[in-house]
């Protein structure tokens, strides 16, 4: 059974049959290459986020939001991109952009 919350910007939640909830975060792996993990830039707010330090990991986001008692923003950069099925019309479907490692 799925349940919203009230505020439609919120994560939906799914009620497992033992009663226990899971959350988006829960479906998510952290092994996504594509996922970018950032601290929000000093002064910004979430009704107005700015992205500020990137972190090269889930879990060192997580401790340093949690040390400064702010939260955390995830990216993930996507492009459309034309996509033919068999002779038909095109379909234009997302594509995630691949992030090229820092050359040193």
């Amino acid at each position: 059974m799925e349940t919203k919350s009230p505020d439609s910007s919120a994560a939906p939640v799914t009620t497992n049959v033992d009663g226990g909830a899971n959350t988006r975060r829960g479906r998510r792996s952290g092994s996504d290459s594509n996922l970018r993990y950032f601290l929000p830039k000093s002064g910004s707010s979430p009704a107005k986020p700015e992205l500020g330090q990137e972190m090269a990991s889930e879990g060192e986001v997580l401790i340093e939001a949690f040390k400064n008692g702010q939260p955390f923003y995830t990216l993930t950069a996507w492009k459309a991109v034309p996509e033919v099925n068999g002779g038909g019309s095109p379909v234009i479907v997302k594509q995630a952009v691949v992030q090229k490692p820092p050359q040193s």
